[in-house]
């Protein structure tokens, strides 16, 4: 009998990913982690193993298709099971209005956010129904409910289908014992944001403003969520979608 437990999380060489991957790895996973950017991979490696934790690492584009299917291929080879799906990769994808929107641009989009999750998500599960306690882990946001800022709506739709296709997967896979919940991180402190902290320290400060806690989150505060969600401790808990965000949407 295999002991050992398995999470696979997607884009997780950095920010909130990089610290789901600690947090996971110190609760007792063995980590396989995906990534695209190689010196960052490396630095997240030597920094995971430097704590104690088994991490094996495949780099490849979430959105590519094939290229997740070569990777499963190898996965699947490799380990006889998968405890715990994260499908962290993701991201704005840069901004713009619809009347100018580039169809390509609509499809990076989409592809990033949505397609990367089905994707990972179907397939996972083959490997998901061997585990006593599967979990898969979403990312949705505020921007799923308001429809994103300006030029973000495109954003928010794809966030938006990620929310549903959350309730959808964890209809569908309840039967085999696999829960699937989501987090919706708010305002979270990681290089995400980098380019407005440089560029408009005005502006990245006026973001506690609206947070009700006056504060902007900690990817370790997403991690910790995230271990307890797909922990037994959360046993009774699918199809949920855990707001992260200091209160955020409140305000």
């Amino acid at each position: 009998m295999n002991m050992s437990q398995y999470a696979m999380i997607t884009g997780g060489t950095g920010g909130i990913g990089l610290a789901v991957s600690r947090a996971l790895g110190k609760a007792g996973y063995e980590i396989i982690l995906n990534g695209i950017d190689e010196a960052q991979a490396k630095e997240a490696l030597e920094s995971l193993k430097a704590d104690g934790i088994k991490v094996d690492f495949y780099k490849y584009d979430v959105t590519d298709e094939k290229a997740v299917l070569e990777a499963f291929t190898k996965i699947n080879a490799k380990y006889d099971k998968l405890d715990v799906l994260v499908n962290n990769a993701g991201g704005l994808g840069g901004r713009s209005r619809f009347e100018e929107m580039e169809t390509s641009f609509y499809r990076k989009v989409m592809a990033l956010n949505l397609d990367s999750v089905f994707f990972h998500s179907r397939a996972a599960i083959p490997l998901l129904k061997k585990s006593e306690n599967a979990s898969i882990i979403t990312y949705s946001s505020n921007a799923a409910w308001n429809a994103g800022g300006p030029g973000a709506g495109i954003y928010g739709t794809s966030k938006a289908a990620v929310t549903t296709l959350t309730r959808a997967l964890a209809k569908d896979l309840a039967e085999y014992g696999i829960r699937v919940n989501g987090v919706s991180p708010g305002t979270i402190d990681t290089p995400f944001h980098d380019g407005i902290r440089k560029t408009k320290p005005e502006v990245f400060a006026s973001w506690k403003n609206n947070i009700l806690m006056k504060r902007l989150g900690q990817p370790e505060e997403v991690a910790s969520v995230i271990e307890f969600l797909v922990s037994e401790k959360a046993s009774f808990l699918t199809g949920e979608i855990i707001q992260v965000n200091g209160g955020q949407d409140f305000l």
